[in-house]
């Protein structure tokens, strides 16, 4: 028992005079580590604790010019038949110079009355821009409500303008073809009736 007892003390002697002669040097004790080391993990709480929600689910995002896109973001969604374009320069009382087109509204979605001549306004700027109507053009278009000058716009520039052909029918750009792709109506098809192209609106105007 004495023998064993005596081991043990001379063993611990050995082990801690390292210790004792570097702390009386004035080293610092480096002590062993024994942290345990685990790789994290995400603990998920139990699928039946009522504070749990359930995962939304986020609907892909529509193509920034789609037709729900232009749909909500206009004023007006008419066809018609340009008359008249009159320059109006910059006076003291209207600091920007504009243009005022005139259309005789063929057929109308939103925001005018089929027969009437509807006179819009303008920035130059755009017009300079390449937004320009010439006499006699027939177009279907997408325009913004009116600002507080009263100007107004197709919506997202090219996308909220489309030509209307001899025969009535709404003329669909690449650009279009590629954002209408999706569309029950319009998807793959390079021209239409009016009548087929209000069916596709309403339905995006429903989708709002």
């Amino acid at each position: 028992m004495f023998g064993r007892n005596s081991s043990c003390l001379l063993i611990s002697i050995l082990l801690l005079t390292p210790i004792w002669l570097r702390a009386q040097s004035g080293h610092p004790i480096t002590m062993p580590d024994f942290t345990l080391r685990h790789s994290p993990r995400v603990v998920q709480p139990p699928i039946d604790d009522p504070l749990v929600r359930e995962p939304v689910s986020v609907a892909p995002q529509r193509a920034a010019n789609d037709l729900t896109t232009l749909v909500r973001a206009a004023g007006s969604i008419f066809s018609g038949t340009v008359t008249a374009i009159v320059r109006h320069p910059a006076t003291s009382g209207q600091t920007l110079e504009t243009v005022a087109i005139t259309f005789h509204v063929e057929n109308a979605i939103r925001g005018a009355t089929p027969g009437e001549f509807l006179t819009i306004s303008q920035w130059i700027g755009l017009w300079s821009g390449g937004q320009r109507y010439r006499l006699g053009e027939r177009v279907l278009l997408f325009l913004y409500s009116p600002s507080k000058l009263g100007l107004t716009s197709c919506v997202a520039g090219g996308m909220g303008r489309l030509p209307i052909d001899a025969w009535g029918r709404v003329l669909l750009s690449a650009q279009h073809l590629a954002a209408f792709r999706a569309d029950p109506v319009l998807g793959g098809k390079s021209r239409l009736r009016f009548s087929d192209f209000a069916l596709a609106v309403r339905r995006a105007s429903e989708e709002e």
